[in-house]
């Protein structure tokens, strides 16, 4: 539904006043199938929890730490990121994440950054040292997943205050610290990343939001409301960054073209990046939402450069011409038409937003059933829109937790604690809230920030994982979709590379799905690599349409359901028509 004026007012008034693993999968053809298990039925109600949560006792024991000492240092606010990772190519999802690390002068520490390996059965195992993978020194952030030099396993950049970290997978369950040589290093205070073929050479480049120019000299002192010590926020030091972008050489080797692609000819307060082809004009564009200024919408022009047009096409800032706290950001096809949608998390008292595109210009959408519902008084973070209970509509997951002392406590132990949200979709972009709240008992108070979706069991559903700032991690084990059937796609181009950006069509005998495969995006976080839909109780084959980065068109047929399927291009029908843009 399109906003119009008086529910403008509206909401301007409101924002004022307040077991065995298997081996290595088979090598890519058209069409690989994983073997399943059948999921048995089971009866629910709305009341059911959605999700039950993992037990420390899995080994996936990880813990973030901001160091905070009471100095109310700026980026302790803003830490943590969780990346899923399949880097030994056994099949399952291993999950790396983020630590913080201290940043006091007088009591530096490194992040303890973790990997833990997916043993099947629920069960993990710390293998961050026999990976490689301590870091030495800076301040942890987040992560991208992306096999950026083509050879098959997947690699992983981390951001950081400091030094970020680009970490090469070397195919042996080790992982090479290649930083220096990749040029990649950027050393600022970086925070979401994406690895995306912006030129289409089958590359992947590198995008890098960056926050704010800031360092232990710099911080200031700021209150709460009420008077109490607090955290400050990006206005009190007055100094964005614009983003940073990598073109891959294609020699394990980056060259920075931040200012030969027009980018620092905007700057921000960096915190999500999204990515695709917002205009459809055939070319990958770049979003970056911005805290508490306006945000950039990077339009390629080709030949490597790149217009910021936000403001002009309508997602810049909100409907009455005010930027909001932007943190989280996701791009998603909500309506299902073939257009690319802008959701972005917000803070408390501004409510989440949507920018809903219509042929290349977007609409600030405001409706009291849509996917910002309810969202006024939390101020979230991680976010996604995945297909849960496997209904054939997407839901929505925000993490949530504050960034500022408010008068309204939910938990004893952690003043910026909040429950995080879950919205079930309906269709054609309504929403409802699901019960209990967050779709888990009991309920779940944190202070929650990165946050990634992904199919941890191999059961088809879809599996959550939070970091929490200053407490253990949150996994939550999906039990809705339960009885319900499903596919998966992994993408695959002519040589056999990761591929990013395609666009999905996948049609049944009753609806037609739109997925964009991209899974770095959200908030310092990365998705399951895999492109997943839900498909209700209609378990007849399918047939996916895929728009391959480079514009070609193609059809895989007669795809059985509750299966992965690997996609190569180049394997299957010619298609036309259902592209055409």
């Amino acid at each position: 539904m399109k906003s119009n004026p008086g529910h403008a007012a509206i909401w301007l008034a409101v924002v004022l006043c307040g077991c065995e693993r298997p081996g290595s999968p088979t090598p890519a053809a058209s069409v690989t199938n994983a073997p399943s298990t059948p999921i048995p039925s089971a009866p629910r109600t709305a009341a059911e929890p959605w999700f039950t949560r993992l037990e420390p006792s899995s080994g996936l024991d990880f813990r973030h730490s901001s160091g905070q000492s009471g100095r109310f240092w700026f980026p302790e606010n803003e830490s943590g990121g969780v990346g899923l990772i399949d880097y030994d190519r056994d099949g399952w999802l291993d999950v790396f994440c983020v630590d913080g690390g201290a940043l006091d002068p007088l009591r530096p520490l490194p992040p303890r950054h973790r990997l833990y390996r997916n043993l099947g059965d629920w069960k993990f195992a710390d293998v961050t040292v026999a990976a490689g993978l301590e870091c030495p020194d800076g301040y942890g952030m987040g992560c991208a997943v992306g096999d950026y030099d083509g050879d098959g396993f997947a690699d992983l950049y981390v951001t950081q205050l400091g030094s970020n970290r680009l970490y090469r997978n070397q195919g042996n369950g080790t992982f090479a610290d290649v930083t220096a040589k990749a040029g990649v290093a950027v050393n600022s205070w970086s925070t979401s990343a994406a690895f995306v073929d912006y030129d289409g050479d089958g590359h992947l480049d590198l995008l890098v939001a960056n926050y704010v120019r800031w360092s232990p000299g710099k911080e200031q002192e700021c209150f709460s409301s009420g008077g109490r010590r607090d955290y400050c926020g990006p206005k009190s030091f007055a100094a964005p960054l614009p983003p940073s972008l990598f073109h891959n050489r294609g020699d394990g080797t980056f060259s920075d073209v931040t200012e030969a692609a027009g980018l620092t000819r905007a700057y921000g307060n960096g915190l999500g990046v999204a990515t695709g082809d917002f205009d459809h004009d055939g070319r990958i564009d770049l979003f970056v939402a911005n805290d508490a200024m306006a945000n950039q919408l990077w339009l390629n022009q080709g030949a490597g450069r790149f217009v910021d047009d936000a403001l002009l096409r309508g997602c810049g800032l909100n409907t009455v011409g005010i930027p909001r706290a932007g943190m989280g950001v996701v791009a998603v096809d909500l309506l299902q038409r073939g257009w690319l949608d802008l959701f972005v998390t917000h803070m408390v008292g501004e409510g989440h937003g949507l920018f809903l595109n219509q042929n290349g210009l977007f609409t600030d959408s405001i409706s009291p059933d849509g996917p910002m519902m309810g969202s006024l008084p939390s101020t979230g973070f991680g976010v996604a829109f995945a297909d849960f209970d496997l209904d054939g509509e997407l839901d929505l997951y925000v993490a949530n937790g504050r960034v500022r002392l408010d008068a309204r406590v939910r938990s004893e132990s952690d003043p910026y604690a909040e429950a995080n949200t879950l919205l079930r979709g309906r269709g054609q972009g309504r929403f409802e809230t699901v019960s209990p709240a967050g779709g888990v008992l009991p309920e779940i108070l944190g202070t929650s920030r990165g946050m990634a979706v992904g199919d941890l069991d191999r059961d088809g559903t879809l599996d959550l994982v939070v970091i929490e700032k200053d407490a253990p991690v949150t996994v939550l084990r999906n039990r809705v979709g339960k009885g319900r059937h499903w596919v998966q796609f992994e993408l695959r181009d002519r040589a056999g590379r990761e591929v990013r950006n395609a666009v999905l069509r996948l049609v049944d005998d009753k609806r037609i799905q739109w997925r964009q495969h991209q899974p770095n995006e959200g908030y310092c976080s990365s998705q399951d690599p895999r492109t997943h839909f839900g498909l209700g109780t209609r378990g007849e084959p399918v047939r996916l349409q895929v728009r391959w980065p480079d514009g070609k068109a193609e059809e895989f047929p007669s795809l059985p359901v509750n299966q992965l399927h690997r996609i190569q291009a180049g394997k299957g029908l010619p298609g036309a028509g259902w592209f055409d843009w």
